[in-house]
């Protein structure tokens, strides 16, 4: 595999946001590079179709993994390759409670929320808008408008730009224009209620809304009209595109059955428009468990769904295609945990106050035995060790070799899992070595 950390070294923000992600349990935000040993198999088909959104075309993506497989890990790797590019990149999480698939202006709303670019943190969408308006008033000036007329040629070219949109959801562009307009005045209250509404938030003050001249709230249908929008926004304002990704739609097999079955038919319904062309610049990214593509509770409760997604994976893992409209995460093996592991250390060993102490204290040999020792307490689940892994080597470990010249990880250090630490299928997993309170491990 390779070592991404071992080319050269790494900035100090950069290592520091990722360790202490890390050494929380979590998926790093961001510098996913860093640590994507494995990944290289996937990178060409990824490039060839983020270059296929960027150049106007649209991508429906599916990838199946279990539990730990690195499903999160995999969707934010892709999403900083796609900022690289110039994207910009939501990741919107499927929930019964706040993110229902089935209402689509909830995941347009929770789209414009999380919604990011290189340049800009949740929520990108105002200075996406506002950078749009720039660029609408540079071509204006560039077709030689002057001062005085720069605001009907504005208008001019936003009526142009958004013709497409505004026969399916006329409503986006009557905002823009009273965003702009609010703006104008020095009206920031209203500019700011305006954007929300644009944004999808409902309960927006009927003020503002009758100010830019729309009404009521954004509902299921008008949200692909908003999404066509927000791409066409994105486009003029210099991005390449959208990446969005839709992570664990597996949990619509835990909704009730109707609900369940008005997510389905909204899941195929997007993935045809996207299919169909409406959305150039759009990467649609979903992820889910092998249960929710394959058990009946799942996509096979929809056939039409089942189609657009059927892809063979009974043939060899290592001749996956790519490609595919659905690919599939190995997961875990304790050899691929363990260079995992050695590639995390290597970062720590970069900016650490003793490299050689640490480099020595947990040599390759050391991390080896600790992802043994992690997922043999996990009921040798390998797949699904390797967040709680990862948190253990840096909290535990290597922050101590680090910090204390007397400690030594073989003498001083036994691993403990306790159940308030794991997630349920972490504990799940647990269990099958006894209980999941405690469990201690010589290494």
């Amino acid at each position: 595999m390779n070592n991404p950390v071992a080319a050269g070294s790494v900035g100090a923000v950069r290592r520091r946001t990722v360790l202490d992600a890390l050494r929380r349990g979590a998926v790093p935000e961001s510098g996913l590079d860093l640590l994507a040993t494995g990944l290289d198999r996937f990178e060409q088909a990824i490039d060839g179709e983020l270059e296929t959104a960027a150049t106007g075309g649209s991508v429906f993506k599916a990838v199946r993994g279990e539990y730990g497989s690195g499903k999160t890990f995999f969707t934010r790797w892709l999403g900083e390759r796609a900022k690289r590019r110039n994207f910009a990149v939501a990741e919107v999480q499927v929930s019964e409670t706040e993110t229902p698939l089935h209402k689509l202006e909830t995941v347009y709303r929770r789209l414009t929320e999380r919604l990011t670019t290189a340049s800009f943190p949740p929520s990108a969408l105002r200075p996406v808008v506002d950078a749009w308006f720039y660029a609408l008033e540079e071509d204006a000036l560039d077709d030689g408008a002057g001062q005085d007329q720069l605001r009907a040629a504005v208008d001019r070219l936003l009526t142009a730009r958004l013709a497409d949109v505004s026969r399916h959801a006329p409503a986006f562009a009557t905002a823009l224009r009273g965003y702009r307009q609010a703006l104008q005045a020095g009206d920031e209250a209203t500019a700011a209620a305006v954007m929300s509404w644009l944004g999808g938030q409902p309960h927006v003050a009927a003020a503002a809304r009758r100010a830019a001249g729309v009404r009521g709230d954004l509902d299921h249908f008008g949200a692909f009209g908003f999404l066509q929008g927000l791409l066409t926004v994105l486009r003029d304002s210099g991005h390449a595109g959208l990446v969005l990704v839709l992570d664990e739609v597996e949990t619509l097999q835990r909704v009730r059955s109707d609900a369940r079955d008005k997510a389905l038919n909204a899941l195929r319904q997007l993935i045809d428009e996207v299919h169909s062309g409406r959305f150039p610049g759009l990467y649609l990214l979903i992820t889910g468990t092998p249960a929710f593509y394959d058990g009946q509770q799942g996509v096979q409760r929809l056939p039409p769904l089942a189609q657009r997604l059927a892809t063979d994976f009974t043939t060899d893992p290592r001749f996956d295609n790519p490609r595919a409209v659905q690919v599939r995460l190995p997961g875990f093996t304790t050899g691929s945990l363990t260079s995992l592991g050695a590639t995390v250390r290597d970062l720590y060993v970069q900016r650490s106050a003793a490299p050689e102490r640490v480099g020595s204290l947990v040599d390759d040999a050391y991390v080896a035995d600790l992802a043994g020792a992690v997922g043999g307490a996990l009921g040798s689940k390998v797949g699904v060790a390797p967040r709680v892994f990862l948190k253990k080597l840096v909290g535990d470990v290597l922050d101590r070799v680090d910090q204390f010249p007397d400690f030594d990880p073989r003498a001083h250090y036994r691993l403990t899992l306790r159940g308030g630490d794991l997630t349920d299928v972490e504990r799940n997993a647990a269990a099958l070595t006894g209980s999941a309170d405690e469990i201690e491990l010589e290494l």
